[in-house]
């Protein structure tokens, strides 16, 4: 009689093994976009969603890759990663660049590592992107990006 009720222990306790880890992957599936990218706090935001219908299916020849997550974008394997949703940054002293009628600072700061980051100022909600050092189309990149980005109103401007 102990062997059965040891047995069903054993099966109950496998079931809830199962059970366990399908939901752990089931949460990691539909709330992460994609391991170390995260969206933005705002990325589901609508003005968001309005922009993502104008990005360029090739961007400084890089495909973007489907299904990122809310307010994100990818092109060629992360050589480019667009994040809808942020907080506009605060006047800084960081250059400022003013790409076809959308200025972009440049986050010095935190360009290490092979990426150089900037992100979109006066706008509401924040754009930046991540790209990476292996492209040597930078401008184009921002270029397109700001075609892109325009719809979002600009409400303040760089000064610098």
């Amino acid at each position: 009689m102990a062997r059965r009720f040891r047995g069903r222990h054993a099966a109950i306790g496998a079931a809830v093994a199962v059970l366990v880890a399908g939901g752990v992957l089931i949460v990691r599936e539909t709330t992460s976009s994609e391991p170390g990218i995260q969206a933005a706090p705002q990325g589901d935001h609508p003005r968001c969603a309005r922009i993502a219908a104008r990005y360029p299916s090739v961007l400084a020849g890089q495909r973007q890759e489907p299904g990122k997550g809310p307010g994100v974008a990818v092109w060629g394997d992360e050589a480019v990663v667009l994040r809808c949703g942020l907080r506009a940054p605060d006047p800084t002293p960081e250059p400022c660049v003013n790409v076809d009628g959308v200025d972009w600072v440049v986050e010095e700061a935190r360009s290490q590592g092979g990426k150089k980051f900037v992100i979109t100022y006066g706008r509401h909600p924040a754009v930046e992107v991540a790209i990476s050092d292996r492209l040597t189309g930078i401008d184009e990149v921002l270029v397109e990006l700001s075609h892109s980005v325009k719809p979002i109103r600009q409400q303040e401007e760089c000064i610098n």
